[in-house]
């Protein structure tokens, strides 16, 4: 699925936000741009916005294209995600944790590994969504995406190594979760295998900013 011709969209550079027909000339035509976007949105790596003809890209998508493969069966995972929430503050968070089996990832789980950042939302991987969501929702969640809590479906097979999978979830949400993925790096690189490419700046100041 995902092809080397689609790392055409890394000379586009990080921005907030791209439009369409920022791919035209990236990929020769308009009818190749729209193909390029498609895919790049089936993969996860891209979403649209309210705004028609706009559209956002995950930090991910410029990662070396031989680490795509690692990080596909979390943005399957991410395209799949459902969000709950009930009060909309920490309490959520509490409840869940209490309510919810699983492998916790991403914000929650970062932070118990680094104290890096403040966490926001709980995500975790459920062996059973649906029934997982009912547990929620009799608890007086309902779904939506302010949700702070976030069910994800299991994709893949590298939940062995929990420290690895933290990681590459991190590495492949992007943004803010970029810095955990660094500071995940930094402390427990001894245990990764597969690891992804910063600008030696970005690792600099996560390193200062890592508490002792």
């Amino acid at each position: 699925m995902a092809k080397p011709s689609l790392t055409l969209v890394q000379v586009l550079g990080l921005k907030p936000v791209y439009h369409v027909s920022d791919l035209f000339e990236t990929a020769g035509s308009r009818a190749t741009g729209y193909r390029l976007l498609s895919k790049l949105r089936e993969l996860g790596f891209a979403s649209e916005t309210r705004k028609r003809g706009y559209f956002t890209l995950r930090s991910s998508v410029f990662q070396p294209y031989r680490l795509w493969p690692n990080l596909l069966p979390s943005l399957r995972a991410f395209k799949q995600a459902r969000y709950f929430g009930r009060a909309y503050d920490e309490s959520d968070v509490n409840l869940a944790r209490k309510l919810l089996k699983g492998f916790v990832t991403l914000d929650y789980r970062a932070y118990e590994l680094t104290h890096f950042q403040t966490p926001y939302t709980f995500f975790v991987y459920v062996e059973d969504a649906e029934r997982q969501a009912k547990l929620l929702e009799k608890a007086g969640f309902s779904e939506g995406r302010r949700g702070r809590v976030a069910i994800l479906p299991k994709e893949g097979d590298n939940f062995d190594n929990e420290i690895q999978r933290v990681y590459l979830d991190c590495l492949a949400f992007g943004g803010r979760s970029t810095l955990d993925a660094i500071a995940i790096e930094l402390l427990y690189g001894d245990k990764l295998s597969i690891k992804g490419e910063f600008p030696v700046e970005l690792v600099m100041k996560v390193r200062e900013d890592l508490p002792s």
